[in-house]
């Protein structure tokens, strides 16, 4: 997200002992271990050290076309971290228009994307055709094609644009399967694009299964938890943060939080684990838990000197200020308010913030105030392209 996917949780300074040893020559017996390393690194929110390692990884076997596709994907990681497109808010509202207008990637990293990406197919498509019976080599072919498709969709805006990427993921993935029912990795991608087919509408989702797409919600997530529970599986940790959106998608509250839970003790330098629990909590009505997590994690991040997202500390004042708000600690949740609403917050986040203070001045009893703030939501998220938020701000008159 979507993949649905990934993307960054939890974070505090790594101590000056422990920069100093990952700055340190790698001395790894493959390149599997370089690409586990860079998985936690880039899970820790460690972006250039991982690209750093999974460079020299594709230096040392440039014939593994799971090594460029690990470097692709984090790339495309460090694109929508750039972009603050990283949270599970990205992915409930929905979006407005089939093609959503963005900034373009940093040119450097796009290209760079591309050229791994483009290997990683490459080299994928040759082993499937010199091992047609290797379960292995479908899942490598069908991972390089989901992240393809995935890319097209997320960071280009092109909705429909990556169908025939997707389509061919979801064969080459099932085939993996077929071929080796014991292994459970292809179900990250076989299951996520069966829930996301079960969420279309009646006239998409019969395209769908025309083109061969598969369906059924709760299959999807129970293959998807399948392979978080593998200990073993090198998508670990996708399927992790995948059934973290799934689950609140799904309001499995409990199931987000306990995931979430996990992820913090797996990745404890990923401030944004902190994020999502404060906001997962908020969601599933439990402000005082929420305040708590988003308490913790503002404290990390002003300790924290490695790279913000843009407009970050807003979203972070944003959720707890909602929070504060749901405890009705009014003047709290007011000053966390006012600071998602400064010029440098992303226009969602300062409609949000806009929105919450809209309700807390009907609360006030001051109509006045909460239709100038109603207002100001729904202009700043219908330039956010949030249009949950804009059909809340217009039901307060």
């Amino acid at each position: 997200m979507i993949m649905v996917r990934r993307e960054p949780v939890i974070a505090t300074l790594c101590c000056a002992a422990l920069c100093l040893f990952l700055a340190r020559p790698v001395r790894a017996q493959s390149t599997r271990e370089l690409r586990d390393r860079a998985t936690d690194l880039a899970y820790n929110l460690d972006h250039d050290e991982a690209v750093r390692l999974l460079r020299q990884a594709v230096s040392m076997e440039p014939n593994n076309s799971a090594n460029h596709r690990a470097l692709a994907s984090t790339l495309w990681l460090n694109i929508l971290f750039q972009r603050n497109a990283v949270s599970v808010d990205n992915y409930l509202g929905g979006l407005s228009r089939a093609t959503v207008e963005m900034k373009n990637p940093p040119p450097a990293l796009d290209a760079e994307f591309r050229r791994e990406s483009d290997k990683a197919i490459e080299l994928a498509e040759q082993r499937v055709v010199a091992a047609p019976r290797e379960a292995l080599a479908h899942l490598d072919l069908g991972a390089a094609l989901g992240l393809r498709a995935t890319y097209v969709a997320s960071v280009e805006g092109r909705l429909m644009a990556g169908f025939r990427a997707a389509r061919r993921s979801y064969d080459e993935c099932e085939q993996a399967l077929a071929l080796d029912p014991g292994r459970v990795e292809p179900g990250l991608v076989v299951g996520t694009y069966r829930y996301i087919v079960s969420t279309l509408s009646l006239p998409m989702r019969m395209m769908a299964y025309v083109a061969g797409f598969g369906g059924g919600k709760d299959k999807g997530i129970h293959m998807i938890e399948e392979v978080a529970a593998r200990a073993q599986a090198e998508n670990r940790t996708d399927a992790q943060f995948a059934l973290v959106l799934l689950y609140n998608r799904e309001r499995r509250y409990a199931d987000a939080l306990r995931t979430l839970a996990d992820l913090r003790r797996e990745y404890p330098r990923n401030r944004l684990v902190l994020l999502e629990t404060g906001a997962t909590a908020l969601r599933a009505g439990r402000a005082q838990d929420a305040e708590a997590a988003l308490d913790e994690g503002l404290q990390m991040l002003a300790k924290d000197q490695r790279p913000r997202m843009p407009g970050e500390e807003a979203l972070w004042h944003l959720k707890r200020g909602s929070a504060r708000a749901a405890l009705k600690r009014t003047a709290e949740a007011k000053a966390d308010l006012a600071i998602a609403v400064r010029p440098d917050s992303l226009p969602w986040v300062q409609g949000r913030a806009h929105l919450e203070s809209a309700r807390i001045a009907l609360r006030e009893g001051n109509s006045a105030a909460a239709r100038s703030e109603a207002a100001s939501a729904a202009a700043a998220c219908g330039t956010g392209n949030d249009p949950v938020c804009v059909e809340e701000a217009r039901k307060i008159k």
